[in-house]
């Protein structure tokens, strides 16, 4: 599969917890090339995550998430996020800019071609992943006209 180009994504969520100060919770964050368009009507995507993961464990339980899709230039979050063992999601997202989707609540990146703020419709256990279908609550493009970041060979590479 590696011989498939690929268009990079972040996908993010918000674990919202309750502390006696207050409402929280963590950003997390990961890179994925396993992502598309399922339906126009009604908006559907899907991921899919590695079984076990955090972005799978949380969506089981909060529903929902949000998708930036990467430009050329923002390889270096896509490696960021991808990294695995990693301690802190928080640290990750520490100079990356973004926004808070008002939807979601999950992190969209500045400077990403297209961004989704979504709701889990539908899981499916396939092999040792989870597919998440998603209904697109929100939708925009707010990135220029670069071209996008994509995955070919065990590379980010650009369209030229």
């Amino acid at each position: 599969m590696s011989r498939l180009a690929a268009g990079v994504v972040l996908v993010t969520a918000h674990e919202a917890q309750t502390d006696p100060q207050g409402p929280s919770g963590e950003d997390i964050g990961m890179t994925a090339t396993s992502f598309m368009s399922v339906s126009l009507d009604p908006p559907l995507v899907l991921i899919s995550l590695r079984e076990g993961s955090r972005m799978d464990d949380l969506l089981d339980e909060q529903p929902l998430w949000a998708v930036s899709v990467l430009a050329e230039n923002q390889s270096h979050i896509a490696s960021r996020f991808a990294m695995k063992n990693r301690i802190s999601d928080r640290l990750l997202f520490e100079d990356v800019p973004y926004e808070r989707g008002e939807t979601s609540g999950a992190l969209l990146v500045h400077g990403a071609l297209a961004t989704l703020e979504c709701r889990t419709e539908q899981v499916v256990r396939a092999g040792d992943h989870t597919l998440v279908i998603g209904r697109v609550l929100t939708a925009g493009a707010p990135g220029g006209e670069t071209g996008p970041l994509t995955y070919f060979r065990g590379r980010y590479r650009q369209l030229g």
